[in-house]
């Protein structure tokens, strides 16, 4: 494709993607295809030889654009959001347009500098504790998912204790010597970070939640303290900062006070519920961070920057990079051994890094912190009015307290009823909503959080809900 081909097909794309965003809201939510119908419309070869560019686009338009589910619909409510915006979308085209590979401070300089002082801004941005700043022992780093933060922070964790040594015995013990705790509201990468460190699903215990679905801190001391006494070495706590099945608040102070007292990492996942911090009115849900070992929030989830963006903090990069750091021959550089700077191969597990920080960098300038407070107090207020409606119909009930942009409710029917509510809505492609489980009830869940989202869309979708109960 030459300079000249890419300009044109390139203005195709610009105004293929600008089109989709402004008839997303007409598409059906959820995909209507049945399971195989997409690859049955496929060729079984590859082409070999090379295709217009217009059938491509015929091609992304009658047999993809079917199996998509629109996850940018400002009537997607299902699940937490991946959001996405004009300035991501542009700075994320940039980013593959120079085709940086960082894993190194010198194979792209901008990459780096950008990216910490992009996580700089945000510490400031979110009030978080400035021991997480790059220029204290600490920093930022953006991950792919939570996911790989919170494997980042076991590694950390782990390294922090014991050495490889001693680690790779331990490891070999039925159980497992070192102990994890989590409530049983975390989410499952805590449990899946743990398999893939080796330690296994058996060095994790499950934490009983309190009527708010939060961590009971008294049950935590009572299970280290029980783990203590026969021998194990509590070494890891993920505590968490918005559940994902009702958004629950662990209380981090109190938990954070407890894994001082037995030199216990505290990671903390905010992954959506992160970005309400940029509303200070919202911060008291972050009161004892400032004890936590490591933290991370997805602006690729309420933040408007596209999949995938998660920012991940430590207190102190020493463990972290002792855990993740390798320096074969090829990579040797001057600025690497001079100590003077950044390499982020050293805080994640891969090597190759994309410029995550760019469409981040372009979110953070177009919309600015107020522009972005401004729609996240929207989406609260809208959250608190759905939670008002729900509560005002007798044949409704909440499933938990509705704090920021989630709305947990259901039927008083039963299961059976909640069941079908949900199958109604969701065929209807009008809306997508999704579901957890509270005390084993079929709980229906509410996210209010798309980019341009509006109250005219959870008027219309809370109508729908109300008729498929009739």
């Amino acid at each position: 494709m030459t300079p000249d081909e890419f300009r044109r097909h390139g203005r195709e794309v610009i105004d293929w993607i600008a089109d989709y965003m402004e008839q997303v809201e007409q598409l059906p939510v959820l995909s209507q295809v049945q399971p195989g119908e997409i690859r049955s419309r496929l060729p079984n070869r590859p082409p070999q030889q090379g295709e217009p560019f217009e059938a491509i686009l015929r091609d992304l338009n009658e047999i993809i654009m079917p199996g998509i589910t629109h996850w940018q619909s400002p009537n997607f409510f299902a699940y937490f959001p991946s959001n996405n915006s004009g300035p991501s979308i542009l700075g994320d085209l940039l980013a593959s347009g120079l085709g940086v590979q960082g894993m190194l401070w010198s194979t792209s300089p901008a990459c780096t500098e950008l990216e910490t002082h992009v996580l700089d801004w945000l510490v400031e941005a979110l009030g978080l504790p400035e021991r997480f700043l790059s220029t204290t022992a600490g920093g930022g780093v953006i991950q792919d998912t939570a996911s790989s933060a919170v494997l980042c922070a076991i590694l950390a964790a782990r390294e922090r204790v014991k050495s490889r040594r001693e680690i790779c015995a331990a490891s070999q013990e039925a159980g497992g010597e070192l102990v994890a705790y989590a409530s049983t509201q975390t989410h499952s990468s805590i449990e899946k970070g743990l398999r893939i460190a080796g330690l296994g699903s058996n060095s994790l215990r499950r934490i009983e939640v309190d009527d708010r679905w939060a961590m009971r801190p008294d049950r935590l001391a009572e299970v280290m303290a029980a783990d203590v006494a026969a021998g194990r070495r509590p070494f890891f706590v993920c505590a968490t900062t918005g559940t994902t099945s009702s958004l629950g608040f662990d209380p981090l102070r109190n938990i954070g006070e407890i894994c001082r007292q037995h030199g216990v990492w505290l990671h903390v996942d905010a992954a959506l519920a992160g970005t309400a911090a940029i509303c200070p009115e919202f911060r008291a849900m972050l009161d004892g961070l400032e004890l936590a070992d490591s933290y991370c929030f997805n602006p690729h989830k309420w933040m408007f920057t596209n999949f995938d963006c998660s920012c991940f903090f430590v207190a102190d990069r020493g463990p972290l990079i002792r855990a993740l750091g390798i320096m074969p021959e090829y990579l040797k550089n001057q600025a690497t051994q001079s100590g003077a700077v950044i390499d982020y191969r050293d805080w994640q597990v891969p090597l190759g890094r994309r410029f995550r920080a760019l469409k981040l960098w372009f979110v953070l300038r177009w919309f600015g912190i107020a522009g972005i407070q401004q729609r996240v107090r929207q989406h609260v207020a809208l959250a608190q009015e759905l939670a008002r409606w729900v509560e005002a119909d007798p044949r409704f009930e909440l499933a938990a307290p509705t704090v920021l942009n989630l709305v947990c409710f259901r039927h008083r029917g039963g299961n059976e009823v909640n069941q079908q509510i949900l199958d109604r809505v969701n065929t209807s492609g009008k809306l997508f909503i999704s579901h957890t489980r509270l005390h084993d009830r079929l709980t229906l869940r509410f996210c209010i959080g798309q980019t341009n989202t509006e109250r005219r869309h959870v008027e219309q979708a809370w109508k729908r809900i109300s008729e498929a109960a009739e």
